[in-house]
Formats: C-alpha cells, sequence, structure tokens
C-alpha cells in the first residue's frame, strides 16, 4: 500500500475518534433534561350541605322530596348550613379554630344546630323563597314549635282564629290538627216578640255557620304525636279567611259553637261560612185549643 494512502486512512480515523468523543463529551456535559411531571392537586375536603331540590315558596311545608344533600367545600361552609354531620366542619382561618374543650364544645354546639337528617326538618315551613340548589338555612325556614311557625303555616290570605272547645263540643277529643271541621251554632230563639211567660222553657235551635275548615292547632300543638289517637284541649285554633273571622265572631257571642269531625273523604268540597245560617231566628206562639205552643221559624 502506498504510504500517501496509509497516511490519509489514519488521518480519517484520527478525525473520527475526535469526533466520537466530540460528541460525547457534548452529551454528558450538559444538564440532565428535566421530566416535567406536574404535581397531583391536593383534593379540597367535602361536606354534605342540605339544599333545595327545586325553587321553594314561601308559606310551602317541607317533604323529603323537597330537599337533597349537595356536596360542598368544607371552607365554604357557611355557618348557618345544615350539614348531615359526618363531616367536622372548621373556622377557615388556623387562628380562630378552638382547641382542647373548647373546640369539643363549640363542635357539639355546631353539630346540634346545623346537623342532623333530612327528617328533622319534614313539615318546616318555607319563610323566605328559596332557589334550586340553594343551601336551606334556619333564619329561611320555620321548624314545628319554633316562634312564628303558625304564622308561617297559614296559607296566603288566611286567618288564624281560636274558640273555646271541650271534650263534648270537639268530637270527644278525636279532632286532630290538620283535621276538617264543620262549626255547628247552638243558640237560644229570640222569644221577645211575642213575650216570653214564666215557666216557659227557652227554645234553641242549631246550625252549620263554617263548613270545611281547616284545625291549625289544639291548644298550643300544631301536629299530634305519632302515636296519639285523641288530643283533649280548651282551645281549637282554625284557619279561616278574614270575612269568615268576622262570621265566626259574630257566632261566638250567640252562643254555643261545637266542631263536627268531617271524613277524609269529605274534604273537597267548599270551604267558609255558610251564609244562609246568618237568618235571624225566631219564635211564634200559636194557641191550640186553648194550650199554647211555642214554634221556632228561621
Amino acid at each position: 500500500m502506498k504510504p500517501a494512502r496509509i497516511v490519509v486512512i489514519c488521518i480519517a480515523a484520527v478525525a473520527a475518534i475526535g469526533l466520537a468523543l466530540v460528541v460525547r463529551a457534548m452529551g454528558s456535559s450538559g444538564a440532565p433534561t428535566a421530566v416535567a411531571t406536574a404535581a397531583p392537586a391536593e383534593a379540597r375536603p367535602m361536606a354534605r350541605v342540605l339544599v333545595a331540590a327545586h325553587d321553594l315558596r314561601p308559606g310551602q311545608r317541607l317533604t323529603q322530596g323537597d330537599m337533597t344533600w349537595k356536596e360542598w367545600p368544607v371552607d365554604a361552609v357557611g355557618p348557618a348550613f345544615i350539614t348531615d354531620g359526618s363531616t367536622p366542619i372548621e373556622a377557615a382561618d388556623p387562628e380562630d379554630r378552638p382547641t382542647g374543650a373548647v373546640a369539643t364544645v363549640t363542635r357539639a354546639a355546631t353539630n346540634l344546630v346545623t346537623g342532623g337528617s333530612e327528617a328533622d326538618y319534614v313539615g318546616s315551613v318555607v319563610r323566605d323563597p328559596i332557589a334550586e340548589g340553594e343551601p336551606i338555612v334556619a333564619r329561611k325556614i320555620v321548624r314545628a314549635g319554633d316562634s312564628g311557625y303558625l304564622a308561617a303555616y297559614l296559607e296566603p290570605g288566611m286567618r288564624a282564629m281560636a274558640i273555646r272547645v271541650t271534650v263534648e263540643t270537639a268530637a270527644g277529643g278525636f279532632i286532630l290538627p290538620g283535621d276538617r271541621v264543620d262549626v255547628v251554632l247552638t243558640r237560644e230563639t229570640n222569644l221577645s216578640n211575642i213575650g216570653a211567660q214564666e215557666g216557659d222553657r227557652a227554645k234553641f235551635a242549631s246550625s252549620t255557620v263554617m263548613r270545611n275548615i281547616k284545625v291549625l292547632a289544639i291548644d298550643q300543638s300544631t301536629h299530634a304525636g305519632d302515636d296519639a289517637q285523641a288530643v283533649v284541649g280548651a282551645t281549637a285554633t282554625l284557619e279561616v279567611s278574614p270575612a269568615d273571622a268576622e262570621a265566626l265572631a259574630l257566632a261566638k257571642s250567640e252562643g254555643e259553637l261545637s266542631l263536627v269531625l268531617r271524613s277524609y273523604a269529605d274534604t273537597g268540597g267548599p270551604s267558609g261560612a255558610v251564609r244562609s245560617a246568618r237568618r235571624d231566628v225566631s219564635a211564634v206562639r200559636v194557641y191550640r185549643g186553648g194550650a199554647p205552643e211555642v214554634v221556632v221559624v228561621q
């Protein structure tokens, strides 16, 4: 082989080796490629908050279908929200969180006020409108037994009026809050136009003055116990219209009122005052064969 060719081959070999060394040096001297890895976001603790299943209007009585539980970030749960108590609710600012015995008492008080189940709020009355998905808070509902419950429970435009009752005039105590009744007036007839004589027995007449009236309460009880079959009280609170309240007040002054229990199957008829019952009742003395007889005329 010619010396010139040997020189060229050697130079090429040296150049190749040098190039390989340079490339290797460049690869080893550079900073290692960082693999971008996104740190997993820390999951926010969630609590179950009681919210409206659909729009709720004032005066509406809550049923289980009106409420539902919704996942809510713990740090966004307001102090008035109703939770199921499964997740502890702590103050957002660590400095505001109580410790020790204070923390135990605070947590128990919070769970007592804002915790519970749907059944605890069934029968409550909506005081202010609640939109679908909005948390149900205590200031927007009135629970049975709370102040203002009866006013919230009244239908719009209706009034609550109490009358005195006894066991005999309230169907033996079997009339319960929520039942429908008729109101019967028993009064003494007017004999002044014919001149009552000594020894005459008083004559009485009865008539229905109200029909299909809702009983709101017996005494201060707005609902009967689960096992209660009868409620004996001294007063019955009825739901009437403003005009019917005037008619009922007049009837109270004229005689004794009795409540007549209506069947559940007979509660769909008209409700209110029976106007024909307000006609004057008088009596006429009729002599038959010289013997006087008093005849009631309505």
